[in-house]
């Protein structure tokens, strides 16, 4: 459920009054995984591993109250529950986007994920969850990518991750990860807690299996 809520009566008041009007409010920060297990997990489960980092990002931000704020057109607004977009190329060579709602179960993300994405290649018709909190996500592993910068100008203000491949050392993997949020809806301190929180699903994901 979407519900606009006063930004005054929130934590983010004062962020809120500072960022909203800002030509720049968003915000980038980069951090490099070990993404070891999750690629362990991936191999064993089969389930593909941006599958596996998409449901480990929703799980990562669902214990922080600010993932659930989104600051749009001026106000403010909170769901209850996460999403994450994904990007995907379809059948007329164009890319289209698609809402995978988060469940705490990674089977029912698996099966949802795979459905939704496939529909979208198949009809080349975006999906939207206007109900839900999107985290947005783009997966680039042509290159390996140390940072990405997206659109600076509050146009999109979901949270945005963005990766490209992976790296293979002698003893472990590593993917550097850039984050950009909206000023508005988050500190600094919140989005390290964020990397922070997904560097612990990822290892947590990976001694499960």
């Amino acid at each position: 459920m979407k519900t606009e809520v006063n930004p005054q009566e929130t934590s983010r008041a004062d962020a809120f009054s500072m960022w909203m009007s800002s030509p720049q409010p968003m915000v980038t920060l980069m951090k490099t995984f070990d993404v070891s297990r999750l690629r362990k997990a991936s191999r064993e489960t089969g389930i593909k591993f941006n599958v596996l980092l998409c449901w480990c990002i929703a799980k990562a931000a669902a214990s922080i109250e600010e993932f659930y704020l989104l600051p749009q057109d001026g106000k403010l607004y909170r769901y209850d529950r996460l999403a994450v977009n994904v990007i995907v190329q379809n059948t007329k060579g164009g890319l289209g986007m698609c809402d995978v709602p988060f469940s705490d179960d990674i089977t029912t993300f698996n099966a949802t994920y795979l459905e939704l994405t496939s529909q979208a290649s198949r009809t080349c018709k975006r999906t939207y969850l206007e109900d839900c909190m999107v985290i947005g996500t783009s997966a680039l592993p042509h290159t390996e990518l140390d940072c990405i910068v997206n659109q600076y100008t509050g146009c999109y203000n979901n949270p945005f991750l963005v990766w490209g491949r992976y790296r293979k050392g002698w003893f472990k993997t590593t993917l550097p990860i850039s984050l950009q949020f909206h000023h508005a809806q988050m500190d600094g301190a919140h989005a390290c807690r964020f990397l922070n929180n997904l560097q612990g699903e990822i290892y947590g994901l990976g001694a499960s299996k």
